[in-house]
This record gives C-alpha cells, sequence and structure tokens, in this order.
C-alpha cells in the first residue's frame, strides 16, 4: 500500500509544478517591443502634426504678406491713374483754352480787317449818303452781337486805355480831368479787348 500511495503521489496532477511568468521570454519580448514602437509613431505623428501647424502658420504668413503686396500695388496703380486723370484734365482744359485764344485771336483779325469798312460807311453817313446806313448798320449789329463794342463817345472822361489823343485843347474854363472833346475816328474793342483806340481831341 505505501508503493500505491507513494506511486499515485508521485504521478497525479498535483505534483505538476508551473513555471513562474518570465519577463525575458518571448511573448513578454514582443510586446515591449510593441510598446516602444507605439510611442516611436505617437511621437512621429506628434512630430507631423507639429510640422503641420508650423506649415500652415508659414501659409498664413505668406497669404498675408502677398495680400500686403497686392493691397500695396492696387494704392500705387490708383495713385497712378489719378495722376494720369488729373494730367490729362489739365491738358484737356488747356488745350481747350488755347483753342478759344486761337479763335479769338483769329475773330479778332478778321474784325480788325473789317474796320475800315466800318469807317468808310461811317464817313459815308456823315457825308450825307443815306443808302450806305443800312448796310453799315447790318454790319455793325452782327459784329456787335459776336462781341464787338464800339467806341465813339464824346463828352467822357478820357482813358488812355481805350482813347488816342492826337489833339489836346486847353480851356480855362475846363477844371479837373481831360475830358474827350471830339471823336476823331472810333475806336472798337473784341469781347473787352481794345483792337483799336478811339482817336479823339481832348480838352482840359
Amino acid at each position: 500500500m505505501n508503493d500505491q500511495s507513494d506511486g499515485s503521489s508521485s504521478g497525479g496532477p498535483s505534483d505538476q509544478r508551473r513555471e513562474p511568468f518570465d519577463l525575458t521570454s518571448d511573448a513578454d519580448f514582443d510586446i515591449e517591443e510593441e510598446a516602444r514602437r507605439l510611442v516611436a509613431d505617437l511621437d512621429a505623428a506628434t512630430g507631423v502634426a507639429d510640422a503641420i501647424d508650423l506649415s500652415a502658420e508659414e501659409a498664413v504668413a505668406e497669404a498675408v504678406e502677398i495680400a500686403q503686396k497686392v493691397e500695396a500695388e492696387r494704392d500705387e496703380l490708383r495713385d497712378l491713374l489719378q495722376r494720369v486723370q488729373a494730367d490729362f484734365a489739365n491738358y484737356k482744359r488747356r488745350v481747350d483754352s488755347q483753342r478759344e485764344e486761337q479763335r479769338g485771336a483769329a475773330a479778332a483779325d478778321l474784325v480788325r480787317e473789317l474796320l475800315p469798312v466800318l469807317d468808310a460807311g461811317e464817313a459815308a453817313i456823315t457825308q450825307g449818303l443815306d443808302a450806305v446806313e443800312p448796310l453799315h448798320s447790318q454790319l455793325l449789329g452782327t459784329l456787335e452781337k459776336l462781341g464787338l463794342e464800339r467806341v465813339a463817345q464824346a463828352g467822357v472822361v478820357f482813358d488812355p486805355s481805350v482813347h488816342e489823343a492826337v489833339m489836346h485843347d486847353q480851356s480855362d474854363q475846363h477844371d479837373g480831368e481831360p475830358e474827350v472833346a471830339e471823336v476823331l475816328r472810333s475806336g472798337y474793342l473784341w469781347n473787352t479787348r481794345v483792337i483799336r483806340p478811339a482817336m479823339v481831341r481832348v480838352v482840359g
């Protein structure tokens, strides 16, 4: 009986011993390696995220810089356009003024050429040739509508800007400024500019 009990006790399940958990086994080593890999992947992912954030910031900064340059160029072009418009407006005004002066000068030259005709009409009327008066009046009236003004009034104060004194009489009865006593030849203004002064006799 002792042999059986010894045999049964030595060969039963209770006699099988389990080995303690070994951290250096292959299974434990794989887990540690996987953990290291995961940590490395996490670090790499974090680095990529940081790089993405940095790239995004750089992109935003570059976009802002480009926008500022575009805005500056826009302002510069706007200023240039305004200067060009102002220069063109000044040029147009200057050209229009020059054209107006040229037209006025040409008209004044034409009127000067017609003055002898007006003088001849006045002389004929003075000599009693009434048939000339309608033609003379029509010509003078047409020119007056365009800007001609006749200077032929006696009894007014002598004005050297519109009168030319060819005779000067002294008079004890006249005190004060010289006066136009007689108009010997009519003077004319064209659009307020003297094209020929009146030839007068002055007293005083």
